[in-house]
């Protein structure tokens, strides 16, 4: 046999519990075994024995942990890209509903003052036609008049 042989008769005896050790720090069967291979294959080289289990274990759960680390760094890196990536898509929303605002802006000084207020009251306000009427003393009927005006302005200088 090969110099290795204690080691392997220590590494066969202990596989089930390595195993277990490693799927309960990294909480998956599949990369557990791949863990327990390293494992085995990173002190295979080593003059071990029989009194060596505590290596065996030890090496385990470095290995167990540094994938833990490893796993945790990629996912913090993934997760800053995609941070990054929305706040770019959210700036570009910001900066085209501001260039959006800014030229409905410029289109509404062509029109009259009530125009403008009864407009801009109904939109970015969100009051009820009376309510703006009532605030501007003029009728429903005015600000419903106002209100075509100023949609009708709008479309026409956006063609």
């Amino acid at each position: 046999m090969s110099k290795s042989s204690p080691f392997l008769s220590l590494y066969l005896r202990e596989q089930s519990r390595l195993l277990q050790l490693i799927r309960r720090i990294v909480g998956d069967r599949g990369t557990a075994e791949d863990l327990a291979q390293d494992t085995f294959l990173r002190l295979w080289d080593r003059q071990l024995n029989e009194g060596d289990r505590s290596l065996l274990f030890r090496t385990a759960q470095n290995l167990a942990l540094d994938h833990l680390r490893a796993r945790q760094v990629r996912n913090r890196y993934a997760q800053q890209q995609v941070d990054e990536e929305s706040s770019g898509a959210e700036l570009e929303v910001q900066v085209s509903a501001s260039q959006e605002l800014d030229d409905l802006l410029l289109r509404l000084r062509k029109l009259p003052r009530r125009t403008q207020q009864v407009f801009l009251l109904s939109r970015v306000d969100g009051l009820p036609y009376a309510t703006i009427a009532n605030q501007l003393g003029v009728s429903v009927s005015t600000v419903e008049k106002d209100m075509i005006r100023a949609l009708q302005h709008c479309q026409r200088e956006q063609q």
